[in-house]
């Protein structure tokens, strides 16, 4: 039986996981067995950069945190080695995982949650396959902004067709006189 200082530390950190997990947007379970020291500096900082978090947990103490924020549907997902990325952008981290994943032959995303929700590794894999939110913006921008680029052509040929009639009636009349 652990002490009761042991006990109400580990009740703290996972009071302190579950509210990081009810403030991100995405998280991501993976297995990250097979990966060694340098490439997971390497993960670690991209994923910090990023505004990500990503730290091994243990799947108990993982469970009971996700049953405080309320999310169901991961528990299947809680075996083996696990760890947890957290971000408040919806791809970011989901892009960063899913590329080393790609380029290692243990690296595993098992799945995640999105906004509460419980998806499986595939829609983290979906997720991962999205833009930028950036891009996303300026492509419904550029949309929204086509209509109104035509409608200024139009108006530009209508003026100009304009002034080149007046241009030939002004040539005809200073022919004619």
């Amino acid at each position: 039986m652990p002490s009761e200082k042991t006990l109400n530390a580990k009740k703290q950190a996972v009071a302190d996981l579950a509210e990081k997990i009810k403030n991100a947007n995405v998280g991501v379970l993976v297995e990250y067995k097979g990966i060694n020291v340098a490439d997971d500096t390497k993960l670690r900082k991209e994923m910090r950069e990023a505004g990500d978090s990503y730290q091994v947990v243990k799947n108990t103490m993982l469970k009971r945190a996700l049953e405080q924020a309320g999310i169901e549907g991961l528990d299947s997902l809680l075996e083996g080695s696990t760890a947890l990325a957290l971000g408040e952008d919806y791809v970011s981290a989901p892009k960063a995982l899913k590329k080393y994943a790609d380029t290692s032959k243990t690296f595993k995303i098992k799945g995640g949650f999105v906004d509460g929700g419980a998806v499986d590794a595939e829609g983290v894999k979906a997720l991962a396959d999205l833009p930028s939110k950036e891009v996303l913006v300026a492509t419904v921008l550029g949309g929204l902004n086509a209509p109104i680029t035509g409608f200024v052509r139009v108006l530009n040929g209508t003026i100009q067709g304009l002034a080149i009639a007046l241009n030939a009636i002004a040539e005809k009349q200073s022919a004619q006189a």
